[in-house]
């Protein structure tokens, strides 16, 4: 157990599977910062990468409906936990935000997406 808002172990891949969406921008710059000096730790050969499995709102991936699920998704984040599910250009925001200069966003069918963040 631990608390990532504090420090996450140093590691050279971090997975964030639907943890960003339920968090502020604030709060996700806390925990991607904290990512980054992870796989930016003291020892480590090269720097590892931040891998995040959730959802890129408007991004069809390839599926009929898609685009209106998301946005269910959306207004349940927003009214469940006071979180929001993100476009490309809000999430290329966090991670500028969080000192990350490169990003893969992957669409996969269904309503998520993987994306890869390197320092």
């Amino acid at each position: 157990a631990g608390d990532m808002f504090q420090a996450v172990p140093p590691a050279e891949a971090i997975l964030l599977k639907c943890i960003l969406h339920d968090w502020s921008d604030e709060d996700c710059v806390k925990i991607l910062k904290r990512c980054k000096q992870a796989i930016m730790s003291e020892g480590q050969q090269k720097a590892g990468k931040v891998i995040i499995i959730d959802m890129v709102r408007e991004n069809q991936n390839g599926d009929e409906g898609s685009i209106e699920t998301q946005l269910i998704f959306d207004l349940a984040m927003m009214v469940v936990v006071s979180g929001v599910e993100r476009n490309e250009k809000e999430w290329a925001k966090l991670f500028f935000d969080s000192g990350f200069l490169n990003y893969k966003i992957h669409p996969v069918p269904g309503t998520r997406a993987v994306i890869e963040l390197y320092p």
